[in-house]
């Protein structure tokens, strides 16, 4: 069985008004039903053609973040250990 390439979208990338912190993870197709709702449920977003092509680009590789995570959290802690 092939898992399906998961993509994130992560609400803190994006400056918002009411300082929202969700993280949506799944299928393309998950994460995008998702995300239209949140972005027109709690960010008071209209559902245009517009707002669509954004959630569209705004979608990330979960791998990508995964290694960003890592390599922050690798970075840290050799700062850590630097100032000892």
């Amino acid at each position: 069985m092939i898992r399906a390439k998961r993509k994130i979208i992560d609400c803190r990338d994006f400056p918002n008004e009411i300082d929202c912190s969700v993280l949506i993870s799944g299928s393309v197709k998950e994460v995008f039903n998702v995300a239209l709702r949140h972005a027109v449920e709690e960010h008071g977003h209209k559902d245009t053609t517009e707002l669509r092509k954004q959630i569209k680009a705004m979608m990330k590789n979960e791998i990508n973040i995964k290694h960003n995570i890592k390599q922050t959290k690798k970075k840290a802690f050799n700062n850590l250990k630097k100032r000892k």
